[in-house]
């Protein structure tokens, strides 16, 4: 997984702040040959402070590379892909690690760029930002989204084998459509509550007071009201459909809790919070089993993009990628409380 046709693989990461410098130090930890690219000229001089190679001119930082990272801003991503792909070669492989996948999906379509591009998102991270929040460790039993396409899948192969090997991560094939539908609900939907409740106590008269007692409760459900304020916009706007439809369902979830609380229906408030906590529970204790499927290396591929895209979308995952000149090999684990396949 490691090899290219120069040797050791090749690996530029552009875009350095806290995913993409953990991407870059996980990398030169392992030992590749990896560069770094940062527009900001302090953020470089720090790279190179680590001992990883940052030029200043971005088409040196990326050119002769088997694989490119890019982990900039989502506004900036459609420009920085169209960029770096034309000083890169035609055999090099990109991929994102932007939080919303559609938007970046369809510009690589019009642009003609699936069969070089696999859009990524690492499901990991912190509230904090920039290389100096950087750990290499980040991604260690990570869920990591790649969006495979039919004329993209040996790209995606390569890019799941390394995600795995280096990176300690769980990959999760799916397409952009369904990981948009998800990531409202499992994390873009979260930074709306977490900003609603730190942002009404931030204007109540009792904020002090607040700030005083505030248990595991508060930090845990606040968290993610810590990164930085730019960034969660521009991860809201990206997505602003799937957040939009299924912010409804959240509403119409916390109304029926406000309407049992208000009609004093005790048993009504229970059911709703036995209902929450049983999904909690299973988040906490899903059961899984492996399996291995092959599929051929050429020919017709859809067989093998059916296989991936279901399993994603059942909650399942990859551990193994194994692609050989006949076969290609998966190791996946799917919940028990999905069809089988």
């Amino acid at each position: 997984m490691l090899d290219s046709p120069h040797g050791q693989l090749r690996v530029a990461v552009v875009g350095t702040g806290l995913i993409g410098g953990s991407i870059l130090l996980r990398l030169h930890e392992a030992g590749l040959d990896v560069a770094g690219w940062d527009p900001d000229g302090s953020t470089r001089a720090s790279g190179r402070e680590r001992g990883v190679p940052f030029p200043d001119d971005l088409g040196e930082a990326v050119r002769d590379r088997d694989l490119l990272f890019l982990c900039g801003p989502l506004p900036s991503l459609p420009d920085t892909l169209l960029t770096v792909a034309k000083h890169a070669g035609d055999g090099c492989v990109i991929t994102d690690v932007g939080s919303t996948k559609g938007a970046v999906a369809a510009f690589a379509v019009a642009h003609g760029l699936t069969d070089r591009f696999v859009p990524g998102h690492p499901m990991a991270g912190t509230e904090r930002s920039g290389i100096t929040a950087a750990v290499p460790a980040l991604f260690e039993g990570a869920a990591w989204v790649l969006c495979p396409a039919p004329e993209g899948i040996r790209p995606f192969r390569m890019l799941s084998g390394l995600v795995v090997d280096v990176f300690a991560a769980r990959v999760v094939p799916m397409s952009p459509e369904v990981h948009d539908s998800v990531v409202a609900l499992s994390s873009h939907i979260p930074h709306l509550l977490a900003g609603s409740l730190a942002g009404a106590v931030a204007g109540s008269e009792v904020s002090d007071a607040v700030l005083g007692l505030a248990a595991g409760s508060f930090r845990d459900g606040t968290r993610v009201a810590g990164t930085p304020a730019r960034r969660t916009a521009d991860m809201l706007f990206d997505n602003r459909g799937q957040v939009m439809r299924q912010l409804g369902q959240v509403r119409a979830f916390l109304d029926g809790l406000a309407s049992a609380l208000r009609g004093q229906d005790s048993d009504a408030l229970v059911a709703l919070f036995q209902r929450a906590r049983d999904l909690r529970t299973a988040l906490l204790d899903r059961d899984l089993l492996a399996h291995r499927r092959e599929f051929p290396a050429g020919g017709d591929h859809r067989a093998e993009m059916a296989y991936l895209l279901e399993l994603g979308a059942a909650g399942g995952y990859l551990t193994g990628c194994r692609p050989d000149a006949e076969r290609v090999g998966y190791t996946g684990h799917r919940p028990t409380t999905a069809d089988a396949a």
